[in-house]
Protein backbone atom coordinates (compact mmCIF):
# COMPACT_ATOMS: atom_id res chain seq x y z
CA UNK A 1 0.00 0.00 0.00
CA UNK A 2 0.76 3.92 -0.98
CA UNK A 3 0.56 6.27 2.26
CA UNK A 4 0.29 9.71 2.16
CA UNK A 5 -1.66 12.66 3.91
CA UNK A 6 -3.32 15.52 2.16
CA UNK A 7 -6.07 18.23 2.08
CA UNK A 8 -9.36 17.64 0.90
CA UNK A 9 -10.23 20.19 -1.74
CA UNK A 10 -12.60 21.23 -4.00
CA UNK A 11 -13.79 21.27 -7.48
CA UNK A 12 -17.35 22.75 -8.61
CA UNK A 13 -18.99 20.00 -6.12
CA UNK A 14 -16.72 17.55 -5.86
CA UNK A 15 -14.55 16.93 -3.26
CA UNK A 16 -10.99 15.47 -3.79
CA UNK A 17 -7.36 15.07 -2.95
CA UNK A 18 -4.46 15.31 -5.31
CA UNK A 19 -2.11 12.22 -5.30
CA UNK A 20 1.85 13.09 -4.93
CA UNK A 21 3.59 12.12 -7.79
CA UNK A 22 5.75 9.25 -6.64
CA UNK A 23 2.14 7.91 -5.39
CA UNK A 24 1.16 8.58 -8.83
CA UNK A 25 4.02 6.68 -10.61
CA UNK A 26 3.37 3.62 -8.46
CA UNK A 27 0.31 3.44 -9.03
CA UNK A 28 1.43 3.46 -12.88
CA UNK A 29 3.59 0.73 -12.37
CA UNK A 30 0.85 -1.04 -10.58
CA UNK A 31 -1.67 -0.73 -13.43
CA UNK A 32 0.80 -1.18 -16.40
CA UNK A 33 -0.73 2.20 -17.62
CA UNK A 34 -0.72 6.10 -17.09
CA UNK A 35 -3.44 6.95 -18.81
CA UNK A 36 -7.31 6.32 -18.46
CA UNK A 37 -9.20 5.90 -15.21
CA UNK A 38 -7.05 3.55 -12.77
CA UNK A 39 -9.47 1.67 -10.33
CA UNK A 40 -7.82 1.50 -6.73
CA UNK A 41 -8.87 0.53 -3.17
CA UNK A 42 -7.63 1.43 0.41
CA UNK A 43 -8.45 3.28 3.17
CA UNK A 44 -9.33 7.15 4.23
CA UNK A 45 -8.47 7.42 7.57
CA UNK A 46 -8.54 3.99 8.33
CA UNK A 47 -12.14 3.16 6.85
CA UNK A 48 -12.01 1.08 3.17
CA UNK A 49 -12.93 2.09 -0.26
CA UNK A 50 -12.73 0.81 -3.66
CA UNK A 51 -12.67 4.30 -5.94
CA UNK A 52 -11.56 4.87 -9.15
CA UNK A 53 -8.36 7.63 -9.60
CA UNK A 54 -9.16 10.03 -12.88
CA UNK A 55 -7.18 13.06 -14.66
CA UNK A 56 -9.34 16.19 -14.52
CA UNK A 57 -8.41 19.38 -16.52
CA UNK A 58 -4.32 17.80 -16.57
CA UNK A 59 -4.16 16.89 -12.86
CA UNK A 60 -4.56 13.34 -11.43
CA UNK A 61 -7.21 13.29 -8.25
CA UNK A 62 -8.87 11.22 -6.23
CA UNK A 63 -12.53 11.80 -5.90
CA UNK A 64 -13.85 11.14 -2.39
CA UNK A 65 -17.44 10.93 -2.63
CA UNK A 66 -19.99 11.69 -0.07
CA UNK A 67 -20.06 8.05 1.84
CA UNK A 68 -16.42 7.80 2.10
CA UNK A 69 -15.97 11.04 3.31
CA UNK A 70 -18.56 10.46 5.89
CA UNK A 71 -17.65 7.15 6.45
CA UNK A 72 -14.08 8.35 7.57
CA UNK A 73 -15.51 11.26 9.33
CA UNK A 74 -13.97 14.33 7.71
CA UNK A 75 -14.85 16.65 5.01
CA UNK A 76 -13.29 19.48 2.43
CA UNK A 77 -10.54 21.50 4.31
CA UNK A 78 -9.65 18.56 6.48
CA UNK A 79 -6.30 16.27 6.10
CA UNK A 80 -6.95 12.79 4.92
CA UNK A 81 -4.59 10.16 5.80
CA UNK A 82 -4.84 7.14 2.73
CA UNK A 83 -3.64 4.65 1.94
CA UNK A 84 -3.91 3.31 -1.86
CA UNK A 85 -2.86 0.55 -4.17
CA UNK A 86 -3.97 -0.45 -7.71
CA UNK A 87 -7.30 -2.72 -7.47
CA UNK A 88 -6.73 -5.03 -10.02
CA UNK A 89 -10.77 -6.92 -9.41
CA UNK A 90 -12.96 -6.22 -12.12
CA UNK A 91 -15.77 -3.43 -11.81
CA UNK A 92 -18.88 -5.53 -13.05
CA UNK A 93 -22.18 -4.17 -12.72
CA UNK A 94 -25.08 -7.58 -13.13
CA UNK A 95 -27.20 -7.55 -16.08
CA UNK A 96 -30.42 -7.71 -14.99
CA UNK A 97 -32.17 -10.74 -16.15
CA UNK A 98 -34.64 -9.19 -17.48
CA UNK A 99 -32.34 -7.08 -19.83
CA UNK A 100 -30.65 -10.74 -20.14
CA UNK A 101 -33.45 -12.03 -21.62
CA UNK A 102 -34.45 -8.95 -23.98
CA UNK A 103 -30.77 -9.47 -25.84
CA UNK A 104 -30.93 -13.11 -26.27
CA UNK A 105 -34.48 -12.90 -28.19
CA UNK A 106 -32.88 -10.16 -30.33
CA UNK A 107 -29.37 -10.84 -31.48
CA UNK A 108 -29.40 -7.91 -33.47
CA UNK A 109 -29.56 -5.58 -30.04
CA UNK A 110 -26.90 -8.23 -28.62
CA UNK A 111 -24.45 -7.72 -31.09
CA UNK A 112 -24.52 -4.51 -30.68
CA UNK A 113 -24.86 -3.91 -27.01
CA UNK A 114 -21.36 -6.31 -27.03
CA UNK A 115 -19.69 -3.81 -29.48
CA UNK A 116 -20.27 -0.50 -27.21
CA UNK A 117 -17.50 -0.21 -24.51
CA UNK A 118 -16.99 -1.56 -21.14
CA UNK A 119 -17.76 2.08 -19.83
CA UNK A 120 -20.72 1.95 -21.98
CA UNK A 121 -21.97 -1.10 -20.90
CA UNK A 122 -21.59 -0.48 -17.40
CA UNK A 123 -23.66 3.29 -17.63
CA UNK A 124 -27.17 1.23 -19.41
CA UNK A 125 -26.55 -2.07 -16.89
CA UNK A 126 -26.36 0.83 -13.48
CA UNK A 127 -29.14 2.97 -15.36
CA UNK A 128 -31.61 -0.22 -15.72
CA UNK A 129 -30.35 -1.36 -12.40
CA UNK A 130 -31.46 1.66 -10.78
CA UNK A 131 -35.55 1.17 -11.85
CA UNK A 132 -37.59 1.56 -9.19
CA UNK A 133 -40.25 -0.26 -10.62
CA UNK A 134 -41.00 -3.30 -12.53
CA UNK A 135 -43.05 -1.12 -15.26
CA UNK A 136 -40.03 1.36 -15.52
CA UNK A 137 -37.77 -1.49 -15.86
CA UNK A 138 -39.90 -2.85 -18.67
CA UNK A 139 -40.02 0.10 -20.51
CA UNK A 140 -36.89 1.74 -20.06
CA UNK A 141 -35.35 -2.28 -21.67
CA UNK A 142 -37.79 -1.72 -24.49
CA UNK A 143 -36.31 1.65 -25.12
CA UNK A 144 -32.45 0.58 -24.77
CA UNK A 145 -33.35 -1.88 -27.37
CA UNK A 146 -34.68 0.27 -29.42
CA UNK A 147 -31.42 2.44 -29.04
CA UNK A 148 -29.64 -0.21 -29.90
CA UNK A 149 -31.47 -0.70 -33.07
CA UNK A 150 -30.49 2.77 -34.20
CA UNK A 151 -33.71 3.65 -33.31
CA UNK A 152 -34.68 6.88 -31.73
CA UNK A 153 -37.39 6.21 -28.94
CA UNK A 154 -39.56 9.09 -27.09
CA UNK A 155 -38.65 10.20 -24.15
CA UNK A 156 -35.62 8.29 -23.46
CA UNK A 157 -33.56 9.68 -20.66
CA UNK A 158 -30.28 11.81 -21.40
CA UNK A 159 -28.49 9.02 -20.32
CA UNK A 160 -29.09 7.03 -22.94
CA UNK A 161 -29.29 9.40 -26.03
CA UNK A 162 -25.92 10.08 -25.69
CA UNK A 163 -24.03 9.01 -28.51
CA UNK A 164 -22.25 4.97 -27.73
Amino acid sequence: MLSFTAEILIIGINPYVAVPEDVLNDLFRQAGKSTGPIPIRGTLNGKGFKQTLVKYKGAWRLYLNTPMRQNAGIDVGDDATLEIEFDPEPRLVPIHPKLARALSRNKEAKAAFEKLPLSRQKEILRYLNSMKTDESLTRNIEKVIQHLLGEKPKGLSALMRRKA
